[in-house]
């Protein structure tokens, strides 16, 4: 079969288990992080589907913790920024960025978890009905890599 053919081929019935452990890559990477998932792939590279849904949850795992850090490392360099310049005898203040960034800090995060636990879910939801769904952008890149 040429590849023109294949592509155009109808895809193999995926199995029950094809199905879980698509769906189980999205639901660990929510307490796993990447580590979830790349088990998954590991495990079952065999099967492009679940290869394909591992890899999503592997990207977008890496993509959630460098954002993570990021948050982090802005904050860090937020307060050092506002750290007086005193004589190492005069007691120092606690950073203005502290106490102003900290809420800005704590909504940031919140809203990274949630949208990490919302994505997780929906697309457990999805690979557990068989479905190809990608996240935007990620999927392709999923695609590329699982050779899809």
């Amino acid at each position: 079969m040429d590849a023109a053919n294949a592509a155009t081929a109808a895809p193999a019935e995926l199995t029950g288990d094809e199905k879980a452990y698509a769906g189980l890559s999205h639901t660990l990477m929510i307490v796993t992080w990447w580590i979830g998932p790349l088990v998954i792939y590991l495990m079952k590279k065999d099967s492009r589907f679940v290869r394909f849904h591992a890899l999503q949850a592997i990207y977008w795992q890496i993509i959630f913790g460098v954002l993570y850090v990021a948050i982090f490392g802005t904050f860090i360099l937020a307060i050092l920024a506002t750290i007086p310049a005193q004589g190492s005898h005069a007691r120092q203040p606690l950073p203005i960025a502290l106490f102003a960034g900290f809420g800005v800090l704590w909504m940031l995060v919140m809203t990274a978890y949630a949208l990490n636990f919302v994505l997780g879910i929906l697309f457990t939801l999805k690979a557990m009905r068989g479905e190809w769904a990608g996240y935007p952008v990620i999927g392709r890149w999923a695609r590329r890599a699982a050779g899809i």
